[in-house]
């Protein structure tokens, strides 16, 4: 049973990674095929005008697609239409309706205020492109059935050191007020994927992808300015959240009821490991 990854970045690569060495035949769609490892088969199209072809034995789509231009036209010709072409091909090529997760964000919820929230929280996003990605998702639940929305919040892992060579290199700065981040490390999003398409019962239509420990930003600088040895950035007036409020705190007890369990359940582990070095970044 053939395991179809639409949208081979990063994320969705590691992914497929993780299928391959459960032993599934695993197929990537995108337009760089050559940069996909050998593990995975590659089909060179492009989601957001193409129509793919879908073995006809595909058990599991994961839909992880990404941006080239972060506009609301940009979100809607990658997101909505990658999804339109999805559904139509599995509608033209599956025999049997294969378990689709979708890779979205906690940027749908409109919430600034520091409150919690989890997946019994309205999405009302506030922002125009988090108005597409909700436009998506509304459209996988009208067009494809079996399907699983998985909103994640911010990915950091392996590569993905910008604020921490701001912080080395004496860029960054504190806001005066607290504003509440919600992260998830690279690898347990992607063991996420895997755990919620090989689950033995069907999973849930929609769960909150983010780590046990959401946090103040300026917790998470202090622990990296210190980890570094380099000296904790200054408050800085300009850095205030006032004008963006003060974000919100995810909570991701669904996901763990189903049996998941992270490998980096806070920033602290999470960070650690890429200070370390651990892990390679996906082309």
């Amino acid at each position: 049973m053939t395991i179809v990854l639409a949208g081979c970045g990063d994320l969705g690569t590691e992914a497929g990674l993780r299928f391959a060495a459960l032993g599934h035949p695993v197929m990537g769609l995108r337009r760089s095929v050559e940069k996909l490892p050998p593990e995975i088969t590659g089909q060179s199209v492009d989601l957001s005008v193409q129509v793919p072809t879908l073995p006809s034995d595909t058990s599991v789509v994961m839909i992880a697609v990404s941006p080239d231009e972060r506009t609301p036209d940009g979100y809607r010709a990658t997101y909505v239409e990658s999804v339109r072409n999805i559904a139509d091909a599995i509608r033209a090529d599956c025999a049997v309706a294969p378990r689709v997760i979708y890779i979205s964000s906690t940027a749908v919820y409109g919430i600034e205020d520091g409150s919690w929230v989890d997946e019994s929280t309205p999405a009302d996003p506030v922002s125009g492109t988090a108005s597409v990605l909700r436009e998506a998702e509304l459209l996988l639940a009208e067009s494809v059935e079996n399907s699983t929305i998985l909103r994640l919040a911010g990915i950091y892992g392996p590569g993905r050191t910008r604020q921490i060579d701001r912080i080395r290199e004496g860029r960054e700065a504190m806001s005066p007020t607290p504003r509440f981040t919600n992260l998830i490390h690279r690898d347990d999003a992607a063991e996420a994927i895997v755990h919620l398409a090989t689950m033995r019962t069907s999973p849930d239509s929609l769960y909150v992808g983010v780590d046990n420990e959401p946090s103040d930003q300026r917790e998470i600088i202090e622990f990296l300015a210190r980890s570094i040895s380099r000296p904790v950035p200054p408050l800085s007036a300009d850095v205030t959240s006032d004008a963006r409020g003060h974000g919100k705190r995810c909570r991701n007890d669904l996901l763990r009821a189903t049996g998941f369990s992270f490998t980096y359940p806070s920033y602290r582990e999470g960070y650690t490991a890429v200070l370390a070095g651990a892990g390679v970044r996906h082309s």
